[in-house]
């Protein structure tokens, strides 16, 4: 008897202990009553503190503060809890850079890169653009929007447009003032633009200047793009220049992922007739010279010309320009992934 007395009492003393123990140290059961279910991975109540653990993947940093703030503040609004604490976590994205350059400037380099980010923005791919043309920053104008971007924790904020997340080194500076900068401060500028806040971009495509100077050295050494694009016409004056891009990338291992002639035939716009005023041909002929791919041909086409004058870009709609960079840019994609 007094054996199963004491087992007994024992028993029940385990059982409260267990209760106790239950409401002491329980998982907050009702995620409905918690924003942003979706991202919650955890969340536990233990001694009146509340622990969340929660997906910040793809957020910017003022969203992921929001994201933390919600959390915190419904947590303490649950019955028990005098203590919220919010972990957030973020898988690093996998980020691809692709640096568009050419050998010389007034090929159409900046026009094309433009096109190509808006083209893949529209394949669903998650872009960003970084016009670092330390001389002729023109990617605003191309994609309509002088909005300039902010800065959260030492870091640029993107300003988006036409489905894609774009930063200039025209957007740092007044309209129509110079940006006289030597090699360190170019390089230095372009750091920043590299080093943003880019979030869930996927692809990150580079508008370099023309030549093969700092700008270009540095961001090879410092961010080693996956590989590199050369614009060119088919003039042998560019191809020339063309050349020597290639070799630049060559030099520092950097594959070439291909070779895009523009401004390659020029229709008339009344009867129709098909010219070619820089010639045709040259550009996937040096590419055939240096075993580099040829991604493609785009026409010297007014209607390119004059809706990149007024921010829409082509690509953005629909017809045979937008086609042709459409095709491009599968060329790319397809490159890139392979």
């Amino acid at each position: 008897m007094f054996i199963a007395d004491n087992y007994r009492k024992a028993k029940a003393r385990k059982t409260v202990a267990s209760r106790k123990l239950a409401l002491i140290s329980r998982p907050v059961s009702d995620r409905a009553a918690l924003p942003h279910p979706e991202r919650i991975r955890s969340h536990r109540v233990a001694d009146g503190v509340a622990t969340i653990i929660a997906d910040a993947s793809g957020l910017s940093q003022s969203e992921a503060k929001s994201l933390e703030d919600d959390l915190r503040t419904a947590a303490l609004a649950q019955a028990g809890v005098t203590e919220a604490r919010v972990a957030l976590t973020a898988a690093q994205p996998s980020r691809t850079l692709i640096a568009i350059g050419s050998g010389k400037g007034g090929v159409g380099k900046s026009t094309v890169s433009a096109n190509l980010a808006v083209a893949l923005a529209r394949m669903g791919k998650k872009v960003g653009l970084i016009d670092a043309d330390v001389y002729g920053p023109s990617q605003p104008t191309l994609l309509g929007t002088d909005a300039k971007p902010t800065a959260e924790n030492d870091q640029l904020i993107p300003v988006s447009a036409h489905g894609l997340k774009f930063l200039s080194l025209g957007q740092l500076v007044s309209p129509g003032h110079a940006l006289a900068w030597r090699g360190p401060m170019a390089t230095g500028a372009l750091a920043k633009l590299v080093e943003a806040d880019w979030s869930d971009a996927e692809l990150l495509l580079v508008d370099l200047p023309p030549g093969t100077g700092d700008v270009q050295l540095s961001l090879i050494q410092k961010s080693r793009p996956a590989g590199a694009v050369i614009v060119s016409t088919p003039q042998d004056l560019s191809l020339i220049d063309a050349r020597r891009a290639v070799d630049l990338f060559n030099k520092m291992s950097v594959p070439v992922l291909g070779i895009i002639e523009n401004m390659a035939t020029y229709a008339c716009p009344h009867c129709g007739e098909a010219s070619h005023p820089f010639g045709t041909g040259g550009a996937e002929a040096a590419a055939a010279e240096m075993g580099v791919p040829f991604l493609g041909r785009l026409p010297l086409s007014i209607a390119i010309g004059e809706e990149s004058d007024a921010g829409r870009p082509p690509a953005a709609g629909a017809g045979p320009d937008s086609d042709a960079f459409a095709a491009i840019a599968t060329k790319l994609l397809a490159a890139v992934t392979h």
